[in-house]
């Protein structure tokens, strides 16, 4: 059972991240105290790993520097895609269930040193 997870729950993270979390399988990746915020309260750490794993398994998605994933929700299906950030669609893949509780989430990946998954409001 996941704990409830809201919209304004995310808005507490601005303005960057206390700590950054590495990826347990891509070692090149972190991601930020909301991002880990969002997995633990919505169990979705799959949610990460789907990310982190297009970095090194989808060529068009490692070549982008910028990426702005979206993970859309309805009847337990979800659609997750990553953009160039110009609404260029790099990936895109259907998920059959899932019990994440928004309907839907817009997270980033920014290149620095290595790859980092945040929330837009973390930026």
């Amino acid at each position: 059972m996941t704990d409830k997870l809201t919209h304004a729950d995310l808005q507490q993270f601005t303005g960057g991240t206390g700590h950054w979390y590495r990826h347990n399988l891509v070692r090149g990746i972190t991601y930020t105290d909301g991002v880990k915020y969002m997995a633990e309260r919505a169990g979705a750490y799959w949610l990460i790993d789907e990310i982190a794993l297009a970095q090194i398994g989808e060529p068009r998605v490692k070549a982008e520097p910028f990426q702005a994933w979206k993970l859309r929700v309805a009847d337990s299906k979800a659609t997750l895609t990553c953009d160039d950030g110009n609404g260029n669609i790099v990936f895109s893949k259907a998920i059959d269930f899932t019990d994440f509780p928004l309907d839907q989430i817009d997270i980033w990946v920014e290149e620095g040193d290595g790859r980092v998954i945040l929330l837009p409001c973390e930026h």
